[in-house]
């Protein structure tokens, strides 16, 4: 008896794979994931193979905390730090090398990685892009470790409002120094990584003043000592400790506020502002909003890592609860013999679709790593002037901060749902702290927050796409941006935005009718940018009136689109997703056995994705009902399909066996691995 509500998959699915996975395909996968910088990978699998850089959870608080300073010691042996500084410092200037190890890092103890974020990216790379030949000096020794430090930008009263921190420094032309100075409670520096028990110097943002100018120069940055050689604060510096977190209990957070601190004028990182020993300010940007999104340039390394962490944890926990739910038996099939958990499902739907996703995210990083380290070598090169960029770098420094957003955002909003559904796919076992799940857990929670607050960076995302045509960003105020229209989005959208020819080929093949196929790459590509299109051009439609509205309605009609914004935001992130995982596919050679299996891993993400926003293609008249059934049928099919090749897909992950073989998976209420010769056996048949 046939389900007549039921809708089937449309023409055109792929055939269902063999039950029997070829374990193969798992290095073809693994070649896609590694990308360019397969070797920092292998250099981290070989490094930490062994399971020294977990976290114990039996540590105190302090424990865990010394503890990272071991641990940094591990990485610093590799020298894949070294990365993050340019080689005029002594460093290799290989950015990708670097960070993609901090994104193996994410395997492993995030404790570690945000420690050692902070060390070299964030202090150490601000004294080297920021910084000029006065103050290389610091650099070997912030490589080898000798000097550690903090990043002081968040404020009690500002955190993602960074343009308008209250700290101050003030020159006095007398005695040639800088009085950097906290003038309220609100100006005190909190959540600063190594703050509150390994930092000795910090780079301390703040507003500029000098005798020439009743203005602000703008937010710039000192390099301030906050220890003496004993580690006692230095005069005038008061140091808090945060204490215990939701997690990441080996980062030694803590405040910092400053009583009129006195350092010499050489403190000063000069590199885009500098202050004469008489007290005048020159700068080689003559745009204040330019110069001050320039000097932010360190957090986009920053947002970088974050993002690739935080999807590290995730291939981490899909990797140990798929692994599980291949093993774990619970209830009844057939009479006596009980199912494994993968055997049901809505396991499947749980689990599988949130892997597609993470591969589409692992596949986008890459693309952010590469385009940050090449255009990161241009300028060590001299082929890239930050200061005075032509029109075209400046285009493609909007595009790949805004990307660099978007990822980050994705990843880490990812993270924090999917770590969640494996731990309750994995019952209570899940919840033990021995098997990894409830720590990555804890430890990714922030990531939403930190290095740019997800829903502060989604409206930056939003807003390149509005602003791509309009003025220099670095110009443009909430009231500018709502002023700007453009005619023809979509084709704004195609010259702003570069298309692999692998996935332009596919679209342009793609034919208006409804009858193109669900499963068709190029459809799948096109019906994911319609939404995209389509956002854009009704939020520049309701916020054009704003040019003739006074400033102060205008402000609120852009607050009144901020929902709209956020949605063209997170359309603009799956378009980039699926054109990520159809580029992968195309790199494929035909007759991989990784071929047909990635095909629905893309077809997977691409229609659970389209049935997220099922009621708005609906509406739009874009997809009928009976398209969107035939997309949820197609769903289900997918994770029967995908079921079986689960290790492989995690497999193609590369994570050392010593970070995801937890005591659940040899519990005796799990299925043991089959032998070498089981599988031979199963293999021959």
């Amino acid at each position: 008896m046939t389900d007549k509500n039921r809708a089937t998959p449309e023409p055109g699915s792929p055939r269902t794979l063999p039950t029997t996975p070829d374990p193969t395909a798992a290095k073809d996968l693994q070649l896609l994931l590694d990308g360019r910088w397969a070797s920092a990978r292998e250099t981290f699998r070989e490094a930490f193979s062994k399971a020294d850089l977990l976290p114990d959870p039996s540590q105190t608080l302090e424990e865990a905390r010394e503890s990272m300073l071991g641990n940094l010691e591990q990485i610093r042996a590799t020298g894949l730090q070294r990365g993050v500084f340019s080689s005029k410092n002594g460093g290799s200037g290989d950015l990708g090398s670097t960070l993609t190890g901090m994104e193996m890092l994410g395997y492993a103890d995030l404790s570690t990685m945000v420690k050692g974020g902070v060390q070299w990216g964030l202090w150490g790379g601000a004294v080297d892009a920021l910084g000029t030949e006065r103050h290389r000096k610091y650099i070997e020794d912030i490589i080898e470790l000798r000097l550690l430090g903090c990043f002081g930008m968040t404020e009690r009263g500002h955190g993602s409002d960074v343009q308008h921190l209250e700290t101050t420094a003030t020159y006095d032309p007398e005695t040639k120094e800088f009085v950097v100075h906290s003038p309220s409670f609100s100006a005190q520096k909190v959540y600063i990584g190594n703050a509150a028990r390994h930092g000795r110097m910090a780079a301390v943002f703040a507003q500029l003043h000098t005798p020439d100018s009743k203005e602000s120069h703008g937010v710039h940055c000192l390099l301030v000592p906050i220890r003496d050689e004993e580690g006692n604060p230095m005069p005038g510096v008061t140091i808090g400790d945060h204490g215990y977190k939701g997690g990441l209990r080996g980062v030694d957070n803590g405040t910092l506020l400053f009583d009129n601190v006195r350092v010499p004028r050489e403190a000063l990182l000069n590199r885009f502002g500098d202050v004469s020993e008489d007290g005048t300010y020159t700068s080689p940007i003559d745009s204040h909003n330019r110069r001050f999104f320039t000097m932010l340039g360190t957090l986009v390394r920053g947002r970088v890592s974050v993002g690739a962490a935080g999807g590290a944890a995730t291939r981490a926990s899909l990797t140990i609860a798929l692994r599980y739910a291949m093993r774990r038996r619970q209830f009844e099939g057939l009479p006596g013999k009980e199912k494994r958990l993968i055997d049901h499902r809505a396991h499947r739907l749980r689990l599988l679709p949130r892997l597609a996703r993470s591969y589409a995210l692992a596949l986008l990083q890459n693309q952010v790593i590469e385009n940050l380290h090449d255009q990161t070598t241009a300028i060590e090169r001299g082929q890239w002037d930050v200061a005075k960029p032509n029109d075209e770098q400046l285009r493609k420094q909007r595009e790949m901060e805004s990307r660099a957003s978007a990822v980050k955002v994705a990843a880490t909003a990812h993270a924090t749902e999917t770590i969640q559904e494996c731990r309750e796919a994995c019952g209570g076992a899940g919840y033990m702290t021995e098997n990894r799940l409830t720590t990555f857990k804890a430890d990714s929670d922030v990531f939403t927050t930190f290095e740019g607050d997800n829903t502060v960076l989604v409206q930056m995302v939003g807003k390149e796409l509005i602003t791509a045509y309009a003025r220099d960003l670095s110009d443009l105020s909430p009231i500018d941006m709502v002023k700007f229209g453009v005619e023809s989005i979509g084709d704004a959208l195609r010259q702003r935005t570069a298309i692999p020819l692998a996935v332009q080929s596919l679209i342009d093949r793609v034919s208006d009718r409804d009858e193109t196929s669900l499963f068709d790459a190029g459809y799948q590509v096109k019906i994911l940018q319609e939404r995209e299109h389509s956002l854009l051009k009704s939020l520049a439609n309701r916020l054009k009136d704003a040019k003739k509205m006074e400033p102060a309605d205008a402000v609120d009609l852009v607050d009144k689109a901020q929902d709209h914004l956020i949605d063209l935001a997170w359309a603009r992130i799956d378009a980039m997703l699926i054109e990520a995982l159809v580029e992968a596919e195309a790199e494929l050679p035909d007759d991989s056995p990784a071929h047909p299996v990635l095909e629905q891993i893309r077809d997977l993400f691409a229609l659970s994705t389209i049935l997220k926003h099922a009621g708005w293609y609906q509406e739009q008249n874009i997809l009928s009902g009976n398209r969107t059934k035939a997309a949820r049928a197609a769903v289900n099919d997918l994770v029967d399909s995908i079921a079986p090749w689960s290790e492989v897909l995690v497999d193609a992950f590369g994570i050392p066996d010593a970070l995801v073989d937890v005591p659940m998976l040899n519990d005796s209420g799990v299925d043991p691995l089959p032998s070498e010769e089981e599988e031979k056996e199963k293999e021959s048949a």
